[in-house]
């Protein structure tokens, strides 16, 4: 499974010099990979790739999925750890949906229905 260059690529320019393979290319200064290129590093003396071990940002050089599901259960994961890693987000948000809820309820209490 070849790597690929995100929109979060700053065009550094570090992956360039680091990619033992010479997969990755630049055309129009946008950055890519050719996946005919990339190893992923593997059978070098490298034990992680080089294009995402070198790149200053978090995601600008990421596994391309190889199908649909992968990619699907990928994002989800990622946007479930951005949730699960604030611990009080869910309560506060019950918190605040309660503290409404209960002011709604009893603003409603006092009207009477006919």
């Amino acid at each position: 499974m070849a790597y690929e260059i995100t929109s979060q690529c700053i065009s550094c320019k570090l992956c360039l010099s680091v990619c033992p393979t010479g997969a990755i290319q630049e055309v129009d200064g946008n950055y890519w990979i050719d996946s005919e290129l990339c190893t992923n590093c593997a059978g070098s003396i490298h034990t992680v790739p080089q294009c995402k071990a070198s790149c200053p940002t978090v995601d600008g050089c990421v596994k391309q999925p190889s199908d649909y599901w992968e990619s699907w259960f990928a994002t989800y994961n990622r946007v479930l750890a951005k949730l699960t890693n604030k611990q009080d987000y869910w309560e506060n948000w019950y918190n605040s949906y309660s503290q409404k809820f209960s002011e709604q309820l009893q603003k409603h209490q006092g009207q009477v229905v006919i």
